[in-house]
């Protein structure tokens, strides 16, 4: 439903939010700041109170996306009995953000802004999200449940794999190879995941 108006102070996220629906709606071709104030119901003036151009609106939806990201991971791993079962869980968390979020999880991987150089807190905000898995792994390494070595590969090999689950389902793709295996997604996402990280724990630890 179109916002027609916004408190005071929140034109920002009015904004924001305006910018997801078009996305959502049309895909990111749509998005220029005069289509978004007009999704808004705002002046065509407004949105470069915040925001100077729409690259630096796509930027922030992408650093709101990651903030959001790493809280949630960060809860997961909070609740989680261990952090081995800890990774599992932080999988399961982070394909069930992309099917919250659809249009903003793929907006954060954008290639335009994966550059540091030019969209530094966005890329910030992603290292962060992704160091609750790394420490995760180390907690796991200091544990004695994985391998030291190769720590740094795991971690890039379970964020691999965790997107490329999450990709397929927001495709479709992974629905159907879901029903013809007689199961469903989710039960699936958690299998894989759960089949992997238990793999990687009966590698030999090397001294």
């Amino acid at each position: 439903m179109k916002r027609t108006s916004y408190h005071h102070g929140d034109l920002r996220a009015t904004l924001m939010d305006a910018c997801l629906r078009l996305i959502e709606t049309e895909g990111l071709a749509a998005v220029s700041l005069r289509r978004v104030a007009r999704e808004a119901g705002v002046s065509s003036g407004a949105p470069y109170h915040h925001f100077a151009d729409r690259a630096a609106l796509l930027s922030a939806l992408s650093v709101d996306g990651f903030q959001q990201l790493a809280a949630d991971l960060v809860a997961i791993k909070a609740a989680s009995a261990s952090p081995l079962g800890a990774l599992a869980d932080l999988a399961e968390g982070y394909v069930r953000f992309s099917r919250e979020h659809p249009a903003q999880f793929r907006l954060m991987f954008r290639p335009e802004l994966s550059q540091p150089e030019k969209h530094p807190d966005a890329h910030d905000a992603g290292d962060a999200a992704f160091h609750v898995l790394a420490d995760t792994i180390g907690e796991c390494v200091a544990a004695g449940t994985l391998p030291a070595d190769g720590a740094d590969r795991l971690a890039i090999a379970w964020w691999g794999l965790a997107h490329g689950l999450a990709s397929l389902w927001l495709d479709g793709h992974l629905d159907n190879r879901s029903a013809q295996l007689g199961t469903h997604t989710p039960e699936l996402v958690d299998a894989i995941m759960r089949g992997f990280t238990a793999l990687i724990a009966a590698r030999p630890i090397e001294s």
